[in-house]
């Protein structure tokens, strides 16, 4: 029975991740779809940009509420550190790769920090000062997400040190990495947009 409920909430993880927010809240505020213009991710970021304040706020929210439930609900039925890791990997792993939307899904930054504060709330919120700091200095969302998720590896060591959650954090930073190569080599060609302008 334990591994039946175990296996649903990795099940759900995936499939609460797997809702696209920012498609969503576009399509309930019948506004452009961010797939088709801006950086064309459909992240909060590319909804700010593109739609605004409060339809990049509501995309945000979405992203951060669909990885920290899923973790909350392993966690309020005590289930082991692995299934609980496990669980905050398929949430994040399922905006990346939505099972609704063709398996293009967003870079994964906000449905990170949502995984990560529902886990524990210092991980969470050293997580959110990482990015907001380095994204008030250069004013680039992309790299604030890439030394946020080079940094994640060593608090969760720090705070968390159970291999489960080490294990699954350092694959979920590795992953954010990798879906922000295009970010990458517009830093480094002077091309990334800044936080506040648009594509």
């Amino acid at each position: 029975m334990n591994m039946i409920v175990n296996l649903l909430l990795i099940l759900i993880a995936y499939l609460s991740g797997s809702l696209a927010s920012a498609i969503i809240v576009c399509r309930l505020m019948g506004l452009g779809d961010p797939r088709l213009d801006g950086s064309g991710n459909p992240g909060a970021t590319n909804v700010l940009r593109l739609h605004g304040k409060k339809a990049g706020l509501l995309a945000l929210l979405g992203d951060l509420l669909k990885g920290v439930l899923p973790v909350l609900l392993a966690r309020y039925l005590d289930a082991p550190a692995v299934v609980i890791a496990m669980t905050a990997f398929a949430a994040f792993i399922g905006h990346l790769y939505p099972v609704f939307f063709n398996f293009k899904g967003g870079k994964g930054v906000a449905t990170l920090f949502g995984v990560l504060f529902a886990l524990n709330w210092l991980l969470g919120l050293l997580y959110a000062l990482t990015w907001v700091t380095v994204a008030k200095l250069f004013r680039y969302s992309s790299l604030a997400g890439i030394v946020t998720a080079i940094l994640t590896p060593v608090y969760t060591w720090l705070l968390m040190p159970h291999p489960a959650y080490t294990i699954c954090n350092l694959m979920m930073s590795g992953l954010l990495l990798w879906r922000h190569q295009s970010n990458i080599r517009k830093l480094i060609s002077g091309a990334e947009s800044k936080v506040g302008t648009r594509d």
